[in-house]
């Protein structure tokens, strides 16, 4: 099949982002709330909320994906491979991704019981819808520039979801529940679930699956697990996607905390009060009287916007330098402006949006780049062994992505309870004083803490050998292959 053939018009790759949009209002609810839903509104202490998210995300990530990917690669059915998944675990998906938020009114153990089915129902569901999800970006072209194209489709729908997860969710939460966020998170939940699900039909409606591997391509699990850890760059992605989420889980789930507990409330409401009164002139009044909520959701809001602009030139910059190069030298940069959280004052509030800024800027630029790197992952297993296993190459993203999620998280809680975090459903008052310690933890968790992740990624990129020059030659060899 030429190059032409693999062209996607612009209704295919909106219906596809579409899958990504829903997700992600999954996916980024867990990463910015889910510790601070256990711990300040469901009410679990900080050790059982990091063994839950731990234990389970482990579970997750080493036998819930790679069984998926097994499976997936094997599906047969007139819709193909992967489009099948979406179909049947959208409306699963969303009834458990309601379940895991809500708060029954259980006794403290009957809490931890429900919270780890819930979660374990939440990831397993996950795993079985976005796995394929992604792998159907593998088999959707096989044109890496359209990957390109439609990588940055999708992660633009990413930031679209990041952005109303982290602006206004917490806003909307109280607004829901009038003060009450265990009655505000259920509600909201449930409008997400309900358009999470028509979002993935649609997706499932407008997609195509093109690459299908010739029937000489067929091969056992044992020759695609083997081909597998022979590959040496699916091995560096699974470790950078791992560290690359830890990073996202541990300072997201962070942010909510150091707001609320170190950030300086009246220069915070200082800083905001013009862009409030701004957006209030135009109309835009979600943000209500709370200025940490407020604060919070503007400093997200900063953050994401410049993400979506580094989106939009991701493709032109890989297009013209590779990947690999572009990835490593965006991914960079903007550790530099996580890094820099710990030397800032709880009165530098300026300095804080900025660093925000810069860092969703060039972070932005790396977004989709990771995933069509999977994709080009895939294609070097084809090129090097003639056969094709898409979804169990994508699922080294799912596997590192839900092992990042479960470190990244399971450590905000787990190095709070270290400096002496209290929760406040425990508090003793409704004003909760938190220790120095606890301070210290907050600003260790935005700045110091994940720049480590990242770094140790950026170092890997040194031995994947996917550059811009071995991009063109696997996609030309594989052209010419498929055609003959």
């Amino acid at each position: 099949m030429s190059l032409e053939a693999h062209k996607l018009s612009i209704k295919e790759k909106i219906g596809y982002s579409l899958g990504d949009l829903s997700a992600n209002l999954v996916f980024q609810t867990l990463v910015t709330y889910l510790a601070y839903f256990y711990t300040d509104i469901y009410g679990l202490e900080t050790n059982d909320a990091s063994v839950i998210i731990f234990v389970v995300g482990i579970i997750s990530a080493f036998a819930f994906n790679p069984i998926v990917g097994a499976l997936a690669d094997r599906t047969r059915s007139r819709w193909g491979k992967f489009r099948p998944w979406i179909l049947f675990t959208s409306v699963p998906l969303g009834i458990v991704a309601l379940l895991a938020f809500s708060t029954p009114n259980f006794d403290y153990p009957g809490k931890v019981v429900y919270a780890a089915v819930t979660y374990t129902l939440l990831l397993l569901l996950y795993a079985a819808n976005n796995l394929p999800y992604a792998a159907l970006s593998g088999v959707i072209t096989g044109s890496m520039k359209e990957r390109n194209s439609i990588s940055s489709y999708r992660f633009v729908a990413v930031m679209f979801a990041q952005f109303f997860v982290q602006v206004f969710m917490l806003p909307i939460i109280l607004y829901a529940g009038d003060g009450d966020k265990a009655e505000g998170i259920e509600t909201v939940m449930t409008y997400l679930a309900i358009l999470g699900t028509i979002m993935l039909l649609i997706t499932f409606f407008t997609t195509k699956e093109r690459v299908v591997p010739t029937p000489e391509q067929k091969s056992s699990l044992k020759e695609d697990l083997g081909d597998l850890f022979k590959n040496r760059p699916w091995i560096l992605m699974l470790v950078l996607t791992t560290l690359v989420f830890i990073t996202l889980a541990m300072k997201g789930g962070s942010y909510v905390y150091y707001f609320e507990n170190y950030v300086d409330a009246a220069s915070l409401a200082n800083f905001i009060a013009p862009l409030l009164n701004g957006l209030s002139s135009i109309g835009v009044d979600f943000f209500g009287d709370d200025p940490t909520s407020a604060g919070f959701g503007l400093f997200n809001a900063g953050g994401i916007i410049f993400m979506i602009v580094g989106i939009s030139l991701s493709k032109r910059l890989a297009d013209k330098y590779g990947k690999r190069d572009v990835f490593g030298s965006a991914l960079f940069v903007s550790t530099l402006f996580i890094a820099i959280f710990y030397f800032f004052s709880s009165t530098s509030v300026e300095l804080m949006f900025l660093s925000q800024i810069l860092h969703g800027f060039f972070y932005g630029i790396t977004i989709p780049l990771l995933w069509a790197m999977i994709a080009d992952v895939a294609d070097y297993s084809e090129w090097k062994n003639n056969r094709r296993a898409t979804a169990i190459i994508f699922s080294a993203m799912m596997i590192g992505l839900k092992l990042g999620l479960t470190i990244g998280s399971s450590m905000v809680t787990w190095i709070l309870g270290l400096y002496d975090y209290i929760p406040k459903k425990f508090a003793t008052t409704e004003l909760v004083i938190q220790p120095d310690s606890a301070i210290e933890g907050t600003r260790m968790l935005v700045s110091i803490y994940p720049s480590i992740a990242f770094f140790l990624g950026i170092a890997l990129l040194f031995f994947y050998e996917i550059n811009k020059k071995m991009e063109t030659q696997i996609e030309n060899d594989l052209i010419t292959r498929r055609q003959k």
